[in-house]
């Protein structure tokens, strides 16, 4: 039989880094009895007088004094209706009672603040789903950084100096947090929110961005992340951000001297400083960003004594358009001297490089530096996706339906319901492969592909 969610969140607990909680269940007399809990201070699934005192405990426990309340019915392990942020007994105890009358399964637990510069999302299988500023659900919305798990497992560890905790079978699905301090029952830096077992265990990663995440960071540092963790030659980079503490990757170059670079949320060529040498990065954020709303970090970046330097980018039918230039690219790249023709074996090593990226990203281009024998990746950029990435249940149809996944999963549900045998769903906006959404349409079997909506 399945287990309810709270008795997997306490099974968890013995391992695993859980909210504290209180969870309760309808009983035979119309009202809430207690099930499990797990609340700093009280012994492993302490029964309090009744819900009153238990929700005031967990307040008075919790890191951030406010908690949040969850339902779902037994017969299905996904959530139905999630309040967030309540700070009072009374207020809590009133959500209570008016979802009671619904004979609905309840978990209250700590809210920990999501605003704190971590991360929530999914892993499924070997596919990791996060965004910023958001809960678990973020999978459920358009911008979450969708990477293989090798890849965002090395990211989040260069960003945060951990790896999250995650260590649980391929074919599970995890709901996850991760905090730059730590919080929870056993006070770690990820928490875990739900666990499923068997479900689809290989999804593809939609690997692109601007997302949320690369906005959190600045879209040069997502970038060069994204080339370091394919293990690709990146200078060392130390990324002073808005957001988070400051941190350190890539690989030493042989220079002393470095740049200075900007990275805004998105990209903007040649609107923000770009310099050798170094400047002071607060009076740069102060002279060229005062309210904070675009740049969200400055670089200190390791020079590459360059022999050549330039750009490549996709061009038409796949073709690989390289151009440069002899010593360093800033003034070529700005527009303020010509291409020149460059040698053989530059042009071939990055055509290399770029076919390795682009065989994990689909069309990309990059800014480059050769120092003779190496080219370093000082700027990448990703283009479209894989066709692949945007086939949520393959397959041809003999007519397309249109949904927005802005309506909801009540109304995809409702929609899925008078979907023929023959007919397809285009689904249009941005959603997680581990969402709820994609789940629902890989059940229903029809074929489903994402759609972008128009811009128009």
């Amino acid at each position: 039989m399945a287990l309810h969610k709270d008795e997997v969140l306490n099974s968890l607990a013995a391992t695993a880094n859980v909210a504290q909680f209180v969870s309760f269940r309808p009983s035979s007399k119309g009202d809430m009895s207690q099930s499990y809990c797990r609340v700093a201070g009280y012994p492993e699934n302490h029964r309090f007088v009744d819900v009153k005192e238990a929700v005031a405990a967990l307040l008075a426990a919790s890191s951030d004094n406010m908690v949040n309340v969850r339902s779902y019915e037994p017969s299905s392990p996904r959530s139905r209706e999630f309040v967030y942020g309540l700070e009072t007994v009374e207020s809590v105890l009133e959500i209570i009672s008016r979802l009671s009358t619904e004979n609905l399964h309840l978990i209250v637990n700590e809210t920990i603040d999501i605003h704190d510069g971590g991360v929530s999302g999914v892993l499924q299988g070997q596919l990791i789903e996060f965004a910023p500023d958001d809960t678990p659900r973020c999978v459920e919305k358009p911008g979450i950084a969708s990477l293989p798990m090798h890849m965002g497992e090395r990211i989040l560890h260069t960003v945060y100096g951990f790896s999250p905790d995650l260590n649980f079978p391929p074919n599970a699905r995890v709901e996850f947090s991760v905090h730059p301090k730590k919080r929870g029952y056993h006070q770690r830096h990820t928490i875990v929110w739900e666990f499923e077992p068997d479900v689809s265990d290989f999804l593809p990663a939609a690997v692109h961005w601007p997302n949320r995440f690369s906005q959190h960071l600045g879209d040069k540092v997502y970038g060069l992340l994204v080339a370091d963790s394919l293990g690709l030659p990146v200078p060392k980079t130390t990324v002073i951000a808005r957001r988070t503490a400051p941190f350190i990757f890539g690989r030493e170059t042989g220079s002393a001297e470095v740049w200075t670079r900007t990275s805004p949320r998105e990209p903007q060529p040649g609107l923000y400083t770009t310099v050798k040498g170094w400047i002071d990065p607060f009076t740069l954020l102060k002279e060229e960003d005062p309210d904070g709303q675009n740049i969200r970090s400055v670089l200190c970046q390791a020079a590459v004594r360059a022999k050549f330097s330039g750009a490549a980018v996709a061009g038409p039918k796949g073709h690989v358009i390289i151009e440069g230039r002899r010593g360093e690219g800033d003034l070529f790249m700005l527009g303020h001297q010509p291409p020149e023709n460059l040698p053989t074996f530059v042009v071939e090593n990055v055509q290399a490089t770029y076919k390795v990226l682009s065989n994990r990203l689909g069309p990309v281009r990059f800014e480059w530096v050769h120092d003779g024998d190496i080219v370093w990746i000082v700027q990448l950029h990703c283009g479209a996706t894989g066709s692949e990435a945007d086939v949520v249940v393959p397959g041809e149809a003999a007519s397309w339906i249109e949904f927005d996944v802005a309506e909801g999963l009540d109304a995809l549900r409702k929609k899925l319901i008078s979907v023929e045998d023959d007919q397809g769903l285009l689904i249009l906006g941005e959603v997680g492969l581990t969402s709820h959404v994609a789940d629902l349409l890989r059940k229903a079997k029809h074929p489903a592909r994402l759609k972008a909506k128009s811009t128009i």
